[in-house]
């Protein structure tokens, strides 16, 4: 407990630095290819989740608990810095729905959370912040039967992406480790079902022409090439970020 404690405050000054600095906007640029699988995560954790008690999972500033409130849910946010909390509760209240939300500053590795408390659990881009084995133990304990966890994660295998991350030093901290096919396969082992939705590997080298008239067009086709590569199960690994769907009986 002690080793995820001091951990957990060397994230929470890490974000909290970075969010209120604007740490990553300077390569924003190599962010705009994630659209199609932000869009397809956005859609499955607020599918069908009205009337659901939903918690977001490392919210980060605000994260999409707007999204989750709009959709009918009640949202309970957790992030383990301080200025991303009060940045998320400014937007939901910004956003009406001040009602609907409620963030708290919490080590996700350790929630203040009775058993069977929620109908759903989602974070974008947390579990590899994490000790997985630890972190999973505490989403299985507070999720209730029959519930989904869905995570959206950055995979570690593909030799693009471990350049770029040694090249942006600044933009992470020691702790971050992208997930590996071994972290997959353990975390499939814990819930009764598990689904992985991989994207990103030639849309990758689309950001250069991200102002150029009909980008949005070139990064569909990209991205349904992506869809017709992963078939592949070799090329699933080179993937940039895998989307879980997971789910308990």
């Amino acid at each position: 407990m002690a080793n995820s404690n001091f951990r957990s405050a060397r994230e929470a000054e890490f974000h909290d630095r970075a969010f209120t600095e604007d740490v990553r906007a300077r390569t924003a640029k190599f962010y705009a290819v994630t659209e199609i699988s932000k869009r397809f995560y956005v859609d499955l954790i607020t599918r069908k989740c009205s009337g659901a008690r939903v918690l977001e999972y490392g919210c980060g500033p605000g994260g999409y608990a707007t999204d989750l409130a709009r959709a009918g849910a009640t949202v309970t946010a957790i992030d383990v810095s301080e200025s991303a909390i009060e940045l998320g509760r400014q937007e939901a209240v910004a956003a009406g729905f001040a009602e609907q939300t409620s963030f708290h500053v919490m080590n996700a590795e350790s929630m203040a959370f009775p058993e069977h408390h929620f109908d759903l659990i989602c974070g974008c881009g947390i579990l590899h912040h994490l000790d997985i084995p630890r972190a999973l133990a505490e989403v299985i304990r507070v999720l209730r039967p029959g519930g989904r966890a869905i995570f959206y994660e950055p995979q570690g295998h593909n030799a693009l992406i471990k350049l770029y991350r040694r090249l942006t030093p600044s933009m992470r901290t020691e702790d971050e480790h992208p997930l590996l096919w071994s972290d997959l396969e353990a975390i499939r082992l814990q819930f009764d079902s598990a689904q992985f939705h991989f994207f990103h590997l030639l849309s990758l080298v689309s950001f250069p022409f991200r102002s150029m008239p009909g980008y949005g067009f070139f990064l569909r086709m990209l991205g349904q090439t992506d869809r017709f590569l992963f078939r592949l199960p070799r090329l699933k690994r080179q993937a940039w970020v895998v989307v879980m769907d997971l789910g308990r009986k």
